[in-house]
């Protein structure tokens, strides 16, 4: 059998029970694995790069047809295609990690995280909610019938794919946040392995022992090159990481994130055309996008948007909640709304978030032995230049303070961090 299947016939853990009192919804295209926001990037800088190389009409062409597709419309009027090279202003993206193909019972949203970039591109920040967070539902449409289904004060925030799609998740985070999205992503299991491997694997920091028989990760103390399904199991790890929770678990997946962005935004990564075409293949073949953003000049617009953002100014945070509380919340997250409406308070207003400390201290901490940060490949020098005499130095950028919020769990791309092992 192999490592693919191995995974697949593990039982999950804390399975989410099938909804009562509705007709069962068809499955939506399998997408693959649970990629999460900045393969998604890593997707649209790989089109943006292989596209100006020898080989980049076969890939743009492929990237067209496959993505079109399987293309899903989550706003009844369309956003406006940008020139390739020029997106003007912010956006709001959705990413979806499906569980579609590792669970024959269910269709869950697994993996939700909003990522918003500022209208003048000087910050991101990227927002994960967890899985087990009770939220209102609007009403859904049921993709099956085309009828909308009733609104419902309280369900786990993962069921939305189940009773709606991806349109439904969309409709679900709108009104949890009060942001409109205009553009949403789903991608299931198999898709984190391809898009690790395509990218060569990452490096992440343990700083204990995880040992988890759930996934069949074992991961002694220090630093480990995570490829294909390592990477897999390492993101999925839930009981062997922090205290075991899903909240853990995210500052954990963070780590990885982290990680893969300081990987894919290195001078290797973006300059070696074979790992480009094999990232641009992963996300063609394994994501489900919204109608909006399978247009080719849409992702190239927006991923070169996103290549220019400093790694300290993109920030991964957690939707504020906690575990412990009774009624609906029982056994599940319950939102913390002061934090939250903070959080997204200064979202609306463009403001870049920061975090009180890198890492929650549970799930993830700053890694002792971290570097200085080098140079954001944005902007790369060329040792070999020599200096113009004439040359007059142009004024350094004036960025906004950071607001750190209180209390908010999470880091930037550029702290790095070690997993916590349970």
């Amino acid at each position: 059998m192999s490592e693919q299947e191995q995974l697949r016939d593990r039982s999950r853990s804390a399975r989410a029970p099938r909804p009562t009192g509705i007709a069962r919804h068809g499955r939506l295209p399998r997408a693959s694995a649970w990629k999460t926001v900045f393969g998604v990037i890593g997707g649209t800088l790989a089109v943006v790069l292989v596209a100006g190389a020898a080989v980049g009409g076969i890939a743009y062409a492929q990237l067209t047809g496959e993505v079109a597709a399987n293309a899903v419309v989550i706003n009844e009027s369309e956003a406006p295609i940008p020139e390739i090279g020029a997106y003007e202003g912010g956006f709001n993206m959705l990413v979806v990690g499906s569980d579609a193909n590792f669970d024959r019972d269910s269709v869950l949203n697994d993996v939700n995280i909003l990522i918003h970039v500022s209208a003048d591109q000087t910050n991101a920040t990227a927002v994960s909610i967890p899985r087990d967070m009770v939220v209102p539902f609007p009403g859904c449409v049921n993709p099956d019938t085309g009828k909308k289904g009733s609104a419902m004060s309280g369900r786990p925030i993962n069921e939305a794919l189940y009773y709606g799609g991806l349109p439904c998740v969309v409709d679900v985070v709108e009104n949890l946040t009060k942001l409109d999205i205009q553009y949403a992503a789903m991608i299931g299991f198999d898709g984190v392995a391809q898009m690790a491997a395509a990218v060569g694997g990452v490096d992440v920091c343990v700083a204990t022992p995880i040992h988890d028989k759930w996934v069949g990760l074992d991961l002694e103390a220090g630093t480990h090159h995570l490829d294909g399904y390592d990477a897999l199991k390492f993101v999925r790890s839930r009981h062997g990481v922090g205290d075991g929770s899903d909240l853990t678990r995210i500052s954990s997946q963070q780590v990885f994130l982290s990680a893969l962005l300081r990987k894919l935004k290195s001078e290797d990564t973006l300059t070696n055309v074979g790992k480009l075409i094999g990232l641009a293949k992963a996300a063609t073949t394994n994501m489900t996008l919204s109608k909006e953003l399978s247009q080719v000049p849409t992702m190239v617009a927006m991923a070169k948007a996103l290549s220019h953002i400093p790694m300290d100014r993109i920030t991964f945070v957690q939707y504020p909640g906690t575990t412990g509380q009774g009624g609906i919340y029982a056994g599940k997250v319950a939102p913390i709304t002061a934090t939250a409406n903070q959080l997204f308070d200064a979202i609306r207003a463009d403001l870049p978030i920061g975090v009180p400390e890198a890492g929650d201290g549970r799930g993830s901490v700053i890694d002792p032995n971290a570097t200085t940060p080098p140079v954001d490949p944005a902007t790369p020098v060329d040792p070999s230049a020599t200096p113009d005499p004439n040359a007059t130095a142009a004024p350094p950028a004036v960025l906004p303070d950071k607001v750190v919020i209180p209390n908010l769990r999470g880091q930037t791309a550029a702290d790095q961090t070690c997993t916590v092992g349970n």
